[in-house]
């Protein structure tokens, strides 16, 4: 797998950020020259060629509260999955922000959704079109995926919400009531600012979920899952309800033996890659 750490000057940010990228150039997928039965990767799988202007399928990687765009390299396998899939990933550095225009007035939300996918699409070998556009989070980057999937429905092909429960969510409610009670999270006030003028604003996702039903906009397709043994457990199946109350469609797993931590999210990475993600010519 290639792998590139990029950094670049966001006009959206008004500062450098950085963007971890990978691509799939490993020996079990491309070659200089053309597929032939001599030419094989995986067992019975042939190797691709490197062809000018090749596009490639895009997973956007959302990453959680606390770390930073090199994370799911660090901590679980993604690259390998990645490069199986015959995908390339995107993880951009949105600091604690959860993927917020923030109330502080960092706008990593314009950020994610405007600017990030222009850059990609113009420096790398990125897929322009929706099917083959993709967004993953765990925990914060959970609800980040999330965020950005019912706000901007139109940039992805499906999103997958791994254990995201602080952050956006689609119960206004216990949104509210996080933000008044974890104390311990003074980064999730400033972002969201006053709690009681969230109902109806643009961190309401509950606003565009419905918006999205009664308009009949595509959405991406969903999948949610969270460790049995998780403490943010609860606050996932809320969202869950949030959405099927309203009429969503969606994959939901709580498997046993798991929690909040990277031998579930490495799992389940797994899982999206070779599983749930709709994946055009892997």
């Amino acid at each position: 797998m290639g792998v590139l750490r990029f950094n670049h000057h966001s006009e959206v940010l008004g500062m450098y950020t950085d963007i971890t990228v990978t691509y799939p150039t490993g020996k079990y997928t491309y070659n200089m020259t053309c597929p032939s039965e001599n030419q094989m990767g995986e067992p019975g799988k042939l190797r691709k060629c490197y062809q000018p202007g090749m596009k490639l399928p895009t997973v956007y990687l959302m990453h959680g509260g606390g770390d930073d765009d090199t994370t799911f390299q660090r901590m679980s396998r993604v690259e390998f999955y990645a490069e199986q899939n015959n995908v390339m990933t995107v993880t951009p550095q949105v600091k604690d922000s959860f993927f917020l225009d923030t109330k502080y007035g960092i706008r990593y939300f314009t950020y994610i959704t405007e600017e990030l996918p222009v850059l990609i699409r113009s420096l790398f070998a990125s897929s322009p079109e929706r099917e083959d556009n993709f967004v993953v989070g765990m925990a914060m980057g959970g609800n980040g995926a999330l965020e950005v999937s019912m706000r901007r429905p139109d940039l992805y092909a499906a999103c997958v919400d791994l254990s995201g429960g602080i952050g956006c969510s689609i119960d206004t409610d216990n949104l509210v009531e996080q933000i008044k009670t974890i104390q311990s999270l003074p980064k999730l006030q400033g972002a969201f600012g006053n709690p009681d003028q969230i109902p109806g604003s643009e961190f309401d996702l509950a606003v565009y979920a419905k918006h999205n039903m009664q308009e009949q906009i595509p959405v991406p397709e969903l999948f949610l899952a969270v460790g049995k043994d998780d403490f943010i457990r609860d606050v996932v199946r809320r969202d869950r309800d949030a959405l099927l109350k309203m009429g969503y469609s969606l994959t939901y797993e709580e498997p046993e033996g798991y929690s909040h931590d990277w031998i579930f999210w490495d799992a389940y990475l797994k899982k999206t890659f070779y599983e749930w993600l709709p994946i055009r010519n892997r």
